[in-house]
């Protein structure tokens, strides 16, 4: 594992991809086969049992009888989810081996790596954005504010206590707080935790002001008053709050959401993607799928292949200048 440098700042390698995964755990689902056609792989980089997990193993279901294939999941995990990204890389292009990650790995990795391992564009084929999740700004007790202009309000007349936590370094809720500090004109002190458990856990206790963090892991409190979601970085308000408005809404001019894409290995046959793209958006569409993810924060959406590079190169050109002027990097 090499070091992450932020500002002078040395934080562990493996915290790196931890915020862009806070989802809630979930038992696994088995995959479901074909039966007939040849064993195709769908790697996932991160362990069983959360969101993004879940997701591969809802998607190989119904993949497998709509391709005619055995589909299963592996989860090939290591490396801030390099392991599974190479293995990806470096497999025949021949519709065995697929891969699924959250978009912020595939574009955030190349930008902080010293020297990069991949090439998202160069690399690999795109196929499908499979689904979202979403961030939101969340204030605990520590700070009355009701809603984000008292909360910015509150930064202001307290700039020795303007703390917010991420579930990791190196993710997309540090970047936001980066991009939110430019915007507010505010310095803000992040800290960053291992998962978003522990910055609920103290934002609940009043030990923190205000955190960024994923809006499934803090709606449950949220909607029980232990503490508040005050906006949301998607683009549109999210179907889970839309009594809450967004970022944008109140005049900080920012996007910011995760995904999970699907991509197959560079020279990947083109039909062979726009087959998988359709039959994962066939799959997505079905209202037994929604219902599941919805249930554990995640916003189904199946494109086309251009749908994905499309949403890949708009999340590069946003990001990397963001990203450059943190001077956050990864030392391979």
């Amino acid at each position: 594992m090499g070091d992450q440098k932020d500002g002078g700042n040395t934080v562990d390698r493996r915290k790196f991809v931890a915020g862009c995964l806070g989802l809630p755990l979930l038992g696994s689902v088995h995959a479901a086969s074909a039966e007939s056609g040849p064993l195709t792989k769908i790697i996932f980089p991160f362990a069983a049992g959360a969101g993004g997990d879940t997701l591969c193993r809802l998607v190989a279901q119904q993949l497998g009888p709509l391709l005619d294939r055995t589909i299963i999941v592996e989860n090939r995990t290591g490396g801030d989810g390099l392991i599974g990204i190479k293995a990806v890389k470096n497999a025949s292009p021949d519709g065995t081996t697929i891969l699924v990650t959250t978009g912020p790995t595939m574009y955030l990795l190349p930008m902080v790596e010293t020297q990069p391992s991949f090439n998202t564009a160069k690399d690999f084929v795109p196929v499908s954005l499979l689904a979202r999740f979403e961030f939101g700004i969340v204030a605990g007790p520590a700070v009355d504010a009701k809603d984000f202009a008292q909360l910015v309000a509150w930064l202001k007349a307290n700039p020795g206590k303007a703390t917010f936590g991420v579930p990791s370094n190196g993710t997309i809720p540090h970047f936001t707080g980066s991009r939110l500090e430019d915007a507010l004109k505010i310095p803000l002190q992040r800290v960053p935790y291992r998962g978003s458990a522990p910055i609920i856990n103290d934002l609940v206790g009043g030990h923190l002001p205000f955190g960024i963090t994923t809006i499934a892991d803090a709606i449950p409190q949220h909607r029980s008053g232990g503490l508040r979601i005050l906006a949301v970085s998607s683009a549109t308000r999210s179907p889970f709050l839309p009594e809450v408005p967004t970022l944008k809404e109140n005049g900080i001019d920012l996007v910011a959401d995760g995904w999970y894409g699907m991509w197959l290995p560079a020279s990947s046959s083109p039909d062979f993607a726009n087959k998988l793209s359709a039959a994962a958006a066939a799959a997505l569409a079905r209202p037994e799928v929604k219902e599941k993810l919805t249930g554990i924060g995640l916003i189904p959406a199946g494109t086309t292949p251009e749908g994905l590079a499309q949403e890949l190169a708009a999340n590069t050109e946003f990001w990397q200048p963001v990203v450059k002027a943190t001077g956050y990097k990864i030392t391979n």
